[in-house]
């Protein structure tokens, strides 16, 4: 106990050390320094009820995940670092996230010509799908590249791009005979500023192109299958490559994006020579009191990582875009979607209506209605001859048809969304969803009757009452139906704000319809918080439910716990 102790005063002195620091912004005139800082500490409690115990926490009972990020800028210059602590890891975060040190930092030259970065960098190609580095915070995931990255913009409407480096995995260093080495290209054409008779036109065209490689030294690998033990020689160089435009015409806009990668036996395709492929695209038009949107995608053998033994989130080089919509609130989160590289064909679609107001059906303040149903299913997966089963190691893996829709459903969701305003102090949203979550899809095990599928309806009324200019009360009722997996459960929350600094607020979830009474339980939380200018401070008490945090189809599992959490956000 006392060594977190330690650890968790030396982290609050680092976290408030820079923006100390940043305060001096005079040492050279023209310079600015900016800033950012995060601090999540859980003090954990045993709970029997939820089955958690001080040998279940391995005596670790105080974790806390932190960082703070500075950046200078001169002129052109700009140079920036990070640093990090997990000491040790909130519970739900990989193990060998645990240390501390700046695993992050870059220099950076920018003119109209000429954009160098050496260190570490976050890039995307196009919408990602042949490289996208970035980090996300809540799910502990960083992939970004550490090398040099150079854009160059020779004419106004085109711009070239090129990346070389190694990708972030935890703390390892470096080590040739892992993880691989990251090279890219790319370009980007703006028609409408390329083409003098183009520049006002109301047509607008953007082409782009992109080549994506990584080199990993790993020559051969012994595969177990079955009784037999198979030798394969893997590539070495694995490419990545493809196109996309974006088409806007007046009130519509058309994006689509192709992407081809070249065989790349993994731990995640189970060793197959299989080629990758992924199709992306987006129409969507806009105009007073209306809305609409359509995404699809087609994804095939489409894992692209710069260490192929890797199977979690970490080391992906490129990124696979979720069409489901990211739900807020608590119930609606239970079964969230995780994209599947391994292959998933999906449609979403989204309608949103404007009412105004004094209309018939918009009232004396206006309503918006938005309807959105997205649906996921698996690909056509055929034998490639009479003698190999489909997915066998060592082989091309199986056949499959160009946008070929599987039967198997991974996910589905219908949801409609009324927000209304019924006066100056109140407002509310109203929410119905209708979700078909495979859970032995996503989270690869079965429920306990051993089905594979979750049906569940689920209900949420969000209503705030703005008692005065600075004083508002927001209030939320949920339930969720099912006959699978933990079965009913109902949650409320009451939330009490003071403008602009002050919130408290007490919620529940409870289990009420789970199949195992003595596992029908109430998870309880009170949370009070305060923000000062650019600071802010929360600290809760109570349950956390287990379950799965999906930010844009990248999820982590997060397991039930309970404790004190505290979590303070600054920037400077």
């Amino acid at each position: 106990m006392k060594k977190n102790q330690n650890f968790f005063w030396g982290l609050i002195t680092t976290l408030f050390l820079f923006p100390s620091i940043a305060t001096a912004q005079d040492l050279i005139k023209g310079s600015e320094v900016h800033g950012n800082t995060q601090l999540d500490a859980i003090y954990y409690l045993p709970d029997a009820k939820l089955g958690i115990t001080d040998t279940t926490l391995d005596g670790r009972l105080i974790r806390m995940n932190g960082y703070t990020e500075v950046n200078y800028t001169l002129g052109n210059f700009t140079a920036g670092m990070r640093f990090e602590a997990y000491l040790p890891p909130l519970l739900g975060y990989d193990a060998k996230n645990e240390g501390l040190g700046v695993p992050y930092w870059y220099v950076n030259y920018k003119n109209e010509f000429l954009e160098v970065t050496a260190g570490n960098f976050y890039e995307q190609f196009g919408y990602g799908m042949m490289l996208r580095t970035y980090q996300e915070w809540t799910l502990g995931f960083d992939n970004s590249i550490r090398g040099l990255r150079v854009k160059v913009t020779p004419i106004k409407g085109i711009t070239f791009k090129g990346v070389y480096g190694i990708q972030r995995f935890y703390w390892d260093p470096y080590n040739n005979n892992t993880r691989g080495i990251v090279k890219g290209f790319d370009a980007d054409f703006y028609l409408n500023d390329i083409f003098p008779s183009m520049a006002d036109s109301k047509v607008k065209l953007t082409l782009g192109g992109s080549f994506v490689s990584n080199f990993q030294k790993d020559k051969t690998k012994d595969y177990a299958a079955g009784n037999q033990i198979l030798v394969m020689k893997l590539p070495q160089n694995v490419a990545n490559y493809g196109g996309r435009f974006n088409l806007n015409i007046g009130d519509f806009n058309w994006f689509a994006e192709y992407a081809h990668k070249v065989n790349d036996p993994s731990s995640v395709n189970k060793y197959i020579y299989k080629d990758g492929n992924g199709v992306f695209t987006s129409l969507s038009y806009s105009t007073k009191g209306l809305g609409l949107s359509l995404m699809s995608k087609w994804i095939d053998n489409m894992s692209y990582k710069s260490d192929r033994t890797i199977t979690n989130n970490m080391v992906d080089i490129n990124y696979l875009p979720a069409i489901t919509k990211e739900h807020t609130y608590a119930l609606a989160t239970m079964y969230p979607y995780a994209t599947q590289a391994k292959g998933e064909i999906g449609i979403s679609g989204t309608v949103t209506f404007h009412l105004k107001k004094n209309s018939a059906l918009g009232g004396k303040t206006g309503m918006t209605i938005a309807a959105n149903f997205s649906q996921v299913n698996s690909i056509i997966r055929n034998p490639v001859n009479d003698i190999d089963t489909v997915g066998q190691p060592g082989t091309l893996g199986y056949k499959t048809k160009v946008f070929g829709i599987g039967n198997e459903v991974y996910y589905q969701d219908a949801n409609l969304e009324i927000t209304k305003k019924f006066s100056k102090k109140w407002k509310g949203i109203f929410t119905y969803l209708y979700q078909t979550y495979n859970k032995w899809i996503v989270e690869a095990h079965a429920l306990p009757d051993g089905s594979t599928t979750v049906y569940a309806q689920i209900g949420v009324a969000d209503v705030t009452w703005n008692i005065t200019k600075k004083h508002s009360l927001r209030g939320e009722l949920q339930g969720l139906w099912t006959k699978q997996d933990k079965g009913n459960w109902v949650a409320g929350l009451v939330e009490f704000t003071i403008a602009p600094q002050w919130f408290f607020s007490v919620q529940d979830q409870y289990n009420y319809g789970n199949p195992t009474t003595a596992l029908r339980l109430h998870y309880f939380l009170f949370s009070a918080g305060y923000t000062y200018n650019s600071t802010r401070v929360a600290l809760s008490y109570g349950r956390q439910r287990e379950g799965v945090i999906c930010v844009g189809g990248v999820c982590r599992y997060v397991p039930a716990s309970s404790g004190f959490t505290l979590t303070l956000t600054s920037s400077f």
